[in-house]
């Protein structure tokens, strides 16, 4: 993958990308893998498409269905609630927050 999803989550940058029907606009917090192997993303979706109707909250993305994903030029700060490092859907962190 060309993009760098651990300098997004290291320097607080807003990402968007195309996921499963829609652009989604995210808050990237950690990067990993999922216990069935796959290159996972945790962050906080601010805005954009969802198929549950909620685009706000916290989603787990696999990282192989994320398309087009870039830099929106803005940033976030602080942690959100609810934020856990040590994230149980993963089996190995490779970056967070």
């Amino acid at each position: 993958m060309s993009f760098d999803i651990c300098s997004a989550i290291k320097n607080r940058e807003v990402i968007q990308f195309y996921y499963e029907g829609g652009i989604r606009i995210v808050e990237p917090f950690c990067y990993g893998e999922s216990t069935k192997g796959n290159l996972v993303l945790r962050g906080y979706q601010v805005d954009g498409y969802s198929s549950s109707g909620n685009p706000i909250g916290w989603k787990l993305f696999i990282v192989d269905n994320m398309h087009n994903i870039s830099l929106t030029g803005r940033k976030f700060s602080g942690l959100r609630p609810d934020y856990n490092p040590n994230d149980r859907g993963m089996v190995r962190i490779i970056c967070n927050v």
